[in-house]
């Protein structure tokens, strides 16, 4: 109410982070009011309906809460017997409302990627939509673990991806970078998901372009020119914690840095687990799969140990 009266800015806009934070508000912007391409869906709000929606988009299937992130109670599910299973572990890791999920069916899809897609001000003060080089990224129960940049893609399924992204984030409105995720299969896109903020696939921006997500996100929202340029083929891997712990400390860090064209990320985390992300490794390097190779290396280095 404010933000329409002119009285806040809301950064995008305060429906932007209405409809993002909850699958069901996105998902049916994106597929039933923007007509694109996703995979089939149903929502749930008991077992029962859970049960019905599973069986109506088939086996395998992915259960999700409809607000959650990081893979948090997300779950893929095979047969009926396992729905109930799913149906509690997407409660337990739901953000909010634990009675509320999203049952997706698979696409057959090669790879994932993420479009960072830039909504700044331009010369003449109207916003222009830009967007970074595709990047594709590895994960594992929904939460990333690995990321490069450029992703190799086909001309016309790039062509689709920034139609699909510029499409949602100008229905969003606002500025800022728009973290869209997309499946695709040789020249087929679907929709996925999208953050209207930087993403954590992203984090290799800091090492590939010319300014990373972070920066282009601040001078977009401040109505800064932005340069959306790859400077370099770059890669991210992820550092866990490893340990349950209430503090750790970090060895190895300074052999980590001696992998060539590579960096590291610590964020400073107050409590560590297992598998919570507690750093990011950076490289770069004349072609992605090298980048990769010398990311991975550089993570596998650092090892965090219990204080």
């Amino acid at each position: 109410m404010k933000e329409r009266a002119g009285q806040i800015t809301c950064i995008p806009t305060a429906r932007a982070a209405q409809l993002t934070m909850n699958r069901e508000g996105i998902r049916r912007l994106a597929a039933e009011t923007l007509g694109l391409a996703s995979s089939p869906y149903r929502f749930a709000s008991s077992l029962a309906e859970l049960g019905a929606g599973a069986a109506a988009v088939g086996f395998p299937c992915v259960v999700k809460p409809v607000m959650s992130s990081s893979g948090k109670g997300q779950s893929k599910v095979d047969s009926p017997a396992e729905v109930q299973a799913a149906w509690d572990y997407a409660a337990a890791g739901s953000r909010v409302d634990a009675g509320r999920v999203i049952v997706e069916g698979f696409i057959d899809f090669d790879y994932e990627i993420t479009l960072l897609t830039v909504r700044s001000l331009g010369a003449d003060g109207q916003v222009v939509t830009q967007f970074c080089e595709p990047i594709g990224h590895v994960q594992v129960k929904g939460d990333y673990v690995e990321s490069w940049q450029p992703c190799r893609m086909d001309a016309l399924a790039l062509e689709r991806a920034k139609e699909i992204a510029g499409k949602v984030t100008g229905d969003l409105g606002g500025l800022g970078v728009f973290g869209v995720e997309l499946f695709v299969k040789d020249d087929m896109v679907w929709f996925s998901e999208v953050s209207p903020r930087p993403h954590d696939t992203g984090m290799v921006t800091m090492a590939s372009q010319v300014q990373s997500e972070f920066e282009l996100h601040a001078k977009a929202i401040l109505g800064l020119p932005v340069n959306v340029a790859l400077k370099a083929p770059g890669a991210s891997a992820v550092i866990y914690g490893q340990h349950e712990a209430r503090a750790i400390a970090f060895e190895g860090v300074a052999d980590a840095l001696r992998v060539p064209d590579s960096d590291i990320r610590l964020f400073g985390k107050p409590e560590s687990f297992a598998r919570r992300r507690m750093g990011v490794a950076l490289a770069t390097a004349d072609e992605v799969e090298t980048a990769r190779v010398r990311a991975k290396e550089a993570a596998s280095r650092v090892k965090p140990v219990v204080r």
